[in-house]
């Protein structure tokens, strides 16, 4: 049996992700059961966010980027002078927070917020500027969270900023500044691509999708699932956690037809694939579904955080020498992220064993970028050594 048999994951914020080749051949199915207001009569009672809701700007969020611009003397300058202050604002009042999916006004307001949300109030500000930002998606590995039991496939936007030009106007150089607020190396020395602004309309109501169903949720869920693919229908994310909160309630044909139409745009969405071959095995179709999940095992195998994310469910379900064994596996294939090391310390720590607990704990620490990771590390230090 794949070791993936038992695993449900939910398509969470902007997902990566590719293959050499994808493990199946996609059905023909009808589209008549892709949106089913049927099932959630009280997802009209409220809208979502528009997409200029998304991103306004409060008048003190506008008069801090007034500020910023009052003294540069040109483009460059008022790049800089943006980002700095913007980066400055963070770094004195925001925290870094993965579930914080906010609008750029309570982005800017709040004392918390996550990539996505610090994205989108970046480009509002630039825009407000007068400046041209752009959108782009980085190209990471699959790399996956755990949040109230189930895993989540993350992604990564940035964006750049240039000066303002018109459509044709021809540059030959430019100043601009990539701006990304993820430090981790992890991120670093992979692909991008230029994405739309509608596109991270959807990334946004994706987000609160997902947040909605892990809060069961259904009818707020089902609004942000549908909001997201009507408003970029390609974005085969959405119709993912769509299909998972069709499965939730029982509803397997729409939940097919959900995969299908996320696969007829992105065949090599590997999150659509297991919850594809997921819902064959519940449903009669063991052999096919088993098929899909080796084929998905042997090409996820070399990506560390593949292996991390099995040691993270076998702790979940108090395996711990099988939770180490994932773990190892993860380091063997990349030995700078200090998330695996965690990872090996909690299995160790599960096991008994505070020595190699406290080593791995440590080794996180010293890879960890950012002092807030680093003091969160540090606590846990402590509270083993006091023990």
């Amino acid at each position: 049996m794949s070791r993936l048999s038992k695993m449900r994951i939910i398509a969470l914020a902007i997902l990566c992700g590719g293959c050499a080749q994808h493990p199946g051949v996609v059905e023909q199915q009808a589209s008549d059961n892709l949106l089913r207001e049927d099932l959630f009569p009280a997802y009209m009672l409220k809208p979502v966010e528009s997409g200029q809701e998304i991103f306004a700007l409060t008048p003190q969020a506008q008069s801090f980027v007034e500020n910023t611009q009052s003294k540069a003397k040109n483009q460059r300058e008022k790049i800089r002078q943006l980002i700095e202050q913007i980066f400055d604002h963070a770094a004195l009042g925001v925290t870094y927070r993965g579930t914080a999916n906010t609008n750029a006004s309570a982005t800017f307001e709040n004392s918390v917020a996550n990539c996505l949300s610090l994205s989108i109030m970046t480009y509002a500000m630039a825009r407000h500027a007068g400046l041209s930002p752009q959108f782009y998606q980085v190209d990471i590995p699959e790399y996956w969270t755990r949040r109230e039991g189930v895993n989540l496939l993350n992604g990564h936007i940035n964006l750049r900023i240039s000066p303002a030009r018109a459509h044709n106007d021809l540059i030959f150089a430019e100043a601009f500044a990539d701006v990304d607020f993820d430090p981790q190396d992890m991120r670093a020395g992979f692909s991008r691509h230029p994405i739309s602004k509608q596109r991270v309309i959807a990334m946004f109501y994706n987000n609160k999708g997902a947040d909605a169903l892990l809060a069961n949720s259904y009818s707020d869920a089902y609004r942000y699932f549908r909001a997201a693919v009507t408003t970029e229908p390609s974005f085969s994310q959405g119709w993912v956690n769509l299909g998972v909160l069709y499965r939730r309630l029982g509803e397997n044909r729409s939940a097919l037809a959900s995969y299908h139409k996320a696969l007829e745009y992105n065949p090599r969405h590997l999150t659509a694939w297991e919850n594809l071959a997921i819902l064959y095995k519940a449903t009669g179709r063991a052999a096919e579904g088993d098929e899909i999940l080796a084929k998905l095992d042997r090409e996820r195998n070399a990506n560390p955080f593949y292996h991390m994310m099995l040691g993270e469910e076998a702790l979940a379900r108090k395996l711990p020498r099988q939770a180490l064994r994932h773990f190892q596996e993860a380091v063997r294939r990349d030995r700078y992220q200090h998330e695996i090391y965690h990872g090996l310390a909690k299995a160790y720590l599960a096991l008994g064993n505070d020595v190699k607990a406290q080593k791995f704990l440590a080794r996180a620490r010293k890879l960890a970028i950012g002092d807030d990771i680093k003091t969160r590390y540090e606590s846990k230090l402590l509270a083993l050594r006091s023990l």
